[in-house]
C-alpha cells in the first residue's frame, strides 16, 4: 500500500537538501527529542521511578515502570533507538508506557552511554550489565525469577539482538523473549545488500546514503562490522536464542534485514513471530501509533510477552 497519508503529510514538510548536511550529534539529539508528547498525553502508569545504577563502567540512569501493585513481576529491559548517538529515557517514555501496561511487565528503560563520546562497545556493555543487575536484584525489583525479556527499536533492536547473543554465550542469566522494532542489524554499509536499502533509501525519514556517516560515530576506530555483536545478522548460529517478535515497516530501509533475521531465527529452531506494518516508515512507533492501522502494535507486543 502507499505510505499512510498522515505519515506522508509529515514527509512532505521535510526539506530535501542536496548535498546532505553533515551529521552533527548534538543537532541530531535536539531533533530527536523535539517531538516528545507532553506527560499528560502519555499513557498513565501505576508507578514510574528514576534511578541511577552504578556499574563497573559508569553510572547508568534508568527509568523503572510498574504496571500495578503486585507481589512479583516479569521484567523487560528496554533499549531505546537513536543511531547509538541519540535518544534518552524521556524520548522513549511514550513508547515504554503502553508496552508496560499492555504486557503487565515491570519495564526498566536503560539510559546507556551514547556515541561518539562513548563508542562501541559501551552501549552493549551498559545494556548487558543493567540486565544482569536486574537479575541480581530479584528481591528488590520483585522479579518473578522466570520471565526476563529485552526490547528495543532501531539501534535499540541491534542492542537487543547483541545482548541476547551475549546472554546465551556467557550463561550468566537467561533471556526468555526478545522484541525488535524495525531493527538495524547490519552496520556494514559499504554496499546495499538488502533491496529495501535501495527501494526505501530516500524520502522516508531515514536516508540510506547517510547511514555510514551516522553509524561512524558508534564505530570509531577499526571496528569489525562482521562481528555479530556489531551486526547481529552476521551470526551464523542463532540456536537457543530467546523467542522473538520482529516488527518491520514497509517503507523502512532496514525492513529486509529485520525480516531476514526473523527467518534465520526460525531456520535455527527459534520461535519467531514477524509482523510487517504496511504503509509505515521507520520510527513510526509512538509517533504514528495513534492511527487505526498501527494502534494494535502495543497490544500485539503485550500479547507476545504474556503468551
Amino acid at each position: 500500500m502507499p505510505v499512510h497519508p498522515e505519515i506522508k503529510k509529515i514527509l512532505d514538510y521535510i526539506p530535501r537538501l542536496d548535498p546532505k548536511p553533515k551529521i552533527i550529534p548534538e543537532e541530531h539529539r535536539k531533533m530527536f527529542d523535539a517531538t516528545v508528547l507532553p506527560v499528560e498525553q502519555r499513557v498513565q502508569v501505576y508507578d514510574v521511578e528514576e534511578r541511577t545504577i552504578p556499574t563497573a563502567e559508569a553510572d547508568i540512569p534508568v527509568r523503572i515502570y510498574t504496571p500495578e501493585e503486585s507481589d512479583s513481576y516479569p521484567i523487560l529491559m528496554y533499549f531505546h533507538g537513536g543511531a547509538f548517538m541519540s535518544g534518552t529515557l524521556e524520548s522513549h517514555d511514550e513508547v515504554v508506557r503502553p508496552i508496560c501496561m499492555e504486557s503487565g511487565y515491570k519495564v526498566i528503560s536503560v539510559g546507556y552511554r551514547l556515541a561518539p563520546e562513548h563508542p562501541y562497545p559501551a552501549a552493549i556493555v551498559d545494556c548487558y550489565d543493567l540486565t544482569k543487575w536486574a537479575v541480581e536484584h530479584q528481591e528488590e525489583l520483585k522479579w518473578d525469577g522466570k520471565n526476563l525479556a529485552v526490547a528495543g527499536d532501531s539501534s535499540g533492536g541491534n542492542l537487543v539482538a547483541a545482548v541476547s547473543l551475549m546472554a546465551r554465550d556467557k550463561k550468566e542469566f537467561t533471556i526468555t523473549k526478545q522484541v525488535l522494532f524495525y531493527p538495524s542489524l547490519d552496520l556494514d554499509f559499504s554496499e546495499f545488500r538488502y533491496p529495501s536499502l535501495v527501494e526505501n533509501g530516500k524520502g522516508y525519514f531515514v536516508e540510506s546514503d547517510q547511514l555510514a556517516e551516522i553509524n561512524s560515530f558508534y564505530l570509531l576506530g577499526n571496528v569489525d562490522t562482521d562481528n555479530p555483536l556489531v551486526s547481529p545478522i552476521r551470526e551464523e548460529n542463532l540456536e537457543n536464542l530467546p523467542t522473538a517478535l520482529v516488527i518491520t515497516a514497509e517503507y523502512d530501509p532496514f525492513r529486509d534485514e529485520g525480516e531476514l533475521f526473523a527467518e534465520k531465527l526460525k531456520k535455527c529452531g527459534v520461535l519467531a513471530e514477524l509482523k510487517r506494518y504496511e504503509g509505515a516508515t521507520h520510527g513510526f512507533l509512538g509517533k504514528f501509533t495513534h492511527l487505526d492501522e498501527y494502534k494494535d502494535i502495543y497490544k500485539r507486543t503485550g500479547n507476545f510477552l504474556r503468551s
